[in-house]
């Protein structure tokens, strides 16, 4: 097959033809480009191998681009990165790899393109076309993956145990792929991985965490999640969400399956945002009740501050997941702890305290919160479902009125610790920080406004009740 018609709706391939033919290289685009080409989605990634010095036709290359500053060498790899215009351009030389069992690094040597493409992870990704003009837009496709492209499944080109073997994250690939591109996995396929599980364990925490977090990123993560947990990866890489699967029944009553619940409330969540620590959050907004899970037989089961221990739980999953640790591990754990006081709102009345105590917490995350919240209502009930969000409604006018009245995400009281300090002559102290924390709950419940004069006036009255007289005045 030749597809030189899709080769010529991008200039930069004659541009690396060219330069490929004048140094008498065997050049091919390889990998996931073609993929993408063949199935028209977007890619600006393009592999180009050639059999040779993959290094040294990345330099002539940027030369005829005139980009020569834009070409990075990774001399220990023998690989070279190009930028040009919106493209990254990747080049290597055609190799072959042996892995040993112990490690991931293998050995590599050079090779031919038939050698290239076997050390590919899957049919679909080890598609070639040919740059050079005398066989330009041939297609090289030795295992068959236009035929696994049409049918939308994924496969290995070798033995699905050698190139787990080989690579076991491409155990992980295998399940990203088949949820972005929306396809099957070949069943020889998926049984090799559920045998060859446990290998994962020899792959870095990093490369596992980019791989999870593309699933999660993806059309319907939830897909992608369960088919990890079929193939027993889920178990090794995310063991306290696995945690949450299972029905207990006591005495007739019966909890819901919180892992489905989870995953539900991430697919809900996809569809109004592409965020993805709001996803996370979403996964995480419930990992605590295995812990927090009690019965009683007056109401059933029970999760009592699975929110809170929920929260306090975060920073070990991020730690140990090799997430970031700093603003989206805080913002995640934010959510969860919050994640039932809009429910809560919009189970009772809703006092302008409750309300305005909320947006202080949330910030700049409420509206955030809320998508959350809104989520997380799952019920089979469609009834039941549409009074919550009715009540939802109600809750986020209330919060639009008080916002609007109190401006408050970008609260802070208007008496400082310098001005307590300076009105009754003490030190910084323990009593400093108890009379600003008194000082904001008043103004949360609505006791006072956030206004100088009239916040001055509780600090005085604060102080006197604790023994405290005023030296100085700061109206």
């Amino acid at each position: 097959m030749n597809y030189s018609h899709l080769l010529d709706q991008y200039p930069v391939f004659e541009r690396i033809r060219a330069v490929a033919d004048q140094l008498m290289l065997e050049t091919y685009v390889v990998g996931g480009f073609v993929r993408d080409l063949l199935l028209e989605r977007p890619s600006k990634d393009i592999d180009i191998v050639c059999v040779g010095s993959g290094i040294g036709l990345a330099q002539a290359v940027a030369e005829a681009l005139g980009k020569s500053e834009h070409l990075v060498v990774f001399k220990n790899f023998g690989t070279a990165m190009v930028r040009w215009q919106d493209w990254e351009l990747e080049f290597v030389g055609a190799r072959k790899e042996s892995y040993r069992k112990d490690s991931r690094k293998p050995t590599v040597e050079q090779g031919t393109l038939r050698d290239d493409q076997h050390r590919r992870d899957f049919t679909i990704n080890a598609l070639a076309i040919c740059l050079n003009k005398n066989r330009w837009g041939e297609l090289v496709d030795p295992f068959g993956g236009m035929g696994d492209l049409k049918r939308r499944v994924i496969k290995t080109p070798l033995a699905p145990a050698q190139t787990f073997s080989d690579d076991p994250l491409r155990m992980m690939r295998a399940v990203r792929f088949a949820v972005q591109l929306a396809m099957d996995i070949a069943p020889d396929t998926l049984a090799a991985i559920r045998e060859h599980a446990a290998r994962i364990s020899v792959v870095s925490q990093e490369r596992i965490i980019a791989e999870l977090n593309k699933i999660i990123a993806s059309p319907i993560p939830s897909r992608g999640l369960n088919l990890l947990h079929q193939a027993g990866l889920l178990s090794i890489i995310f063991p306290d969400l696995v945690a949450l699967q299972g029905v207990e029944t006591i005495q007739g009553q019966s909890h819901k399956d919180n892992f489905d619940h989870t995953l539900q409330v991430l697919d809900n969540v996809t569809v109004i945002s592409n965020n993805l620590w709001l996803r996370w959050a979403a996964l995480l907004h419930d990992i605590a009740k295995p812990q927090t899970k009690r019965f009683d037989p007056a109401v059933g089961f029970t999760f009592h501050g699975h929110e809170e221990q929920g929260s306090r739980m975060v920073p070990r999953i991020f730690r140990k997941m090799k997430l970031p640790m700093r603003d989206n591990m805080v913002y995640v754990q934010k959510l969860v702890r919050l994640h039932l006081r809009p429910i809560a709102l919009a189970q009772e009345e809703v006092t302008d305290a409750a309300v305005r105590r909320l947006i202080y917490e949330a910030g700049d995350d409420l509206e955030d919160l809320m998508l959350l919240c809104r989520a997380d209502v799952t019920s089979k009930n469609d009834a039941k479902v549409k009074h919550y969000l009715k009540n939802f409604d109600k809750v986020e006018e209330k919060m639009r009125w008080v916002e609007e009245k109190d401006a408050l995400r970008s609260f802070q009281p208007v008496i400082t610790g310098d001005v307590i300090m300076q009105t009754f002559g003490i030190k910084p102290s323990r009593m400093i920080g108890e009379l600003k924390k008194a000082i904001k709950e008043a103004i949360l419940e609505g006791e006072i406004k956030n206004e100088y004069e009239e916040v001055y006036r509780y600090l005085l009255a604060l102080g006197k009740a604790r023994g405290l007289q005023a030296v100085a005045t700061t109206q």
